[in-house]
């Protein structure tokens, strides 16, 4: 059996975009971190449309490296995109996810996995010692890990942290799109699985440019409110969108009542009254969101069965003996 056909134990999943300057001492630090582990190991580089030598430079690395594999895609699809296509190649009982840019420190790694010994599904990194700019990145973090804690449920100190370690089972249920890659322990959690949390040491970025700023602050809130809404209605949709529709019934009723007092006390004409244009808005409001919650649940219907996806997901079968 050669080396490509044994089924390793641990997936190591990197997306790249420009990191040319990175990657031959990335893979370095990873293969010399891996070896030490004693396991079967892979290592999935995925270049997510670099216009540098960041893919040259990769085969010139790992060439002599039988472990490794690099998934080149044909244009710049973004970092959960990357993410998913190596977790979709990804052969390993352990996933472990991590970024291409020398600030996540694969020292890391036994950290991750020694947790994941004392049965978690899924452990993340927490970098509490942070080598970035306050204002521009830590502090727009700081921010967005406390609103994803509150509004999901799932209290991690660093939501942004790649350097995540996941069993493979988990990954099977998800989905990828947008920027949702920082939100799959929010997500996982729909599914019952155990998750925790390690500190681990962050490096301060030596090598190529961010990618990041203040502008996806706004792209992250906007895929917390998605989150938020899976986590909550994916198999029950009507519930939102009927709680809305009865709420502002609830509301129509109430300005149709106050128009109605102001025309009897006060003698207030009821066709040049605007709470009663207001009272007819809010039906109408009602009613569409109603209608609305009926044809998501029957669109929630149609994707479940015609997939095939369960609602449930099972942990362990257990076959009692005779």
């Amino acid at each position: 059996m050669t080396e490509q056909e044994k089924t390793p134990y641990i997936s190591v999943v990197i997306p790249l975009h420009n990191e040319e300057e990175a990657v031959v001492t990335l893979h370095n630090e990873l293969v010399a971190e891996l070896d030490k582990l004693g396991k079967e190991y892979e290592i999935i580089y995925v270049d997510d449309g670099s216009r540098d030598k960041t893919v040259e430079n990769l085969h010139a690395v790992t060439k002599s490296c039988a472990a490794a594999t690099i998934i080149s895609l044909r244009r710049n699809f973004g970092q959960t995109a990357a993410m998913a296509a190596g977790m979709d190649a990804a052969r390993g009982e352990i996933i472990i996810t991590m970024d291409g840019d020398l600030q996540n420190d694969p020292s890391g790694i036994p950290l991750l996995l020694a947790e994941m010994d004392k049965g978690f599904d899924l452990v993340s990194g927490w970098r509490k010692h942070r080598k970035d700019h306050f204002f521009t990145r830590r502090l727009p973090s700081m921010i967005a890990n406390k609103l994803i804690s509150m509004q999901t449920g799932v209290r991690l100190h660093d939501y942004g942290c790649s350097l995540k370690a996941y069993k493979a089972d988990v990954l099977k249920h998800i989905r990828l799109y947008g920027e949702m890659h920082r939100f799959i322990p929010a997500v996982a959690s729909m599914y019952g699985v155990k998750i925790s949390e390690v500190p681990v040491n962050h490096r301060a970025r030596t090598t190529g440019h961010t990618k990041y700023g203040l502008s996806r602050t706004f792209r992250v809130i906007l895929d917390l409110m998605l989150v938020k809404f899976l986590l909550g209605y994916s198999t029950k949709p009507i519930h939102f969108f009927g709680g809305i529709g009865f709420f502002t019934l609830f509301l129509a009723f109430l300005t149709l009542a106050a128009s109605i007092v102001l025309k009897i006390v006060y003698g207030w004409d009821m066709t040049n009254n605007p709470l009663l244009l207001l009272a007819v808005l809010l039906s109408i409001l009602s009613v569409q969101s109603i209608a609305l919650g009926i044809l998501a649940e029957m669109n929630a219907r149609i994707y479940y069965e015609s997939t095939g996806k369960p609602i449930y997901a099972v942990r362990r079968i257990y076959h009692l003996e005779d």
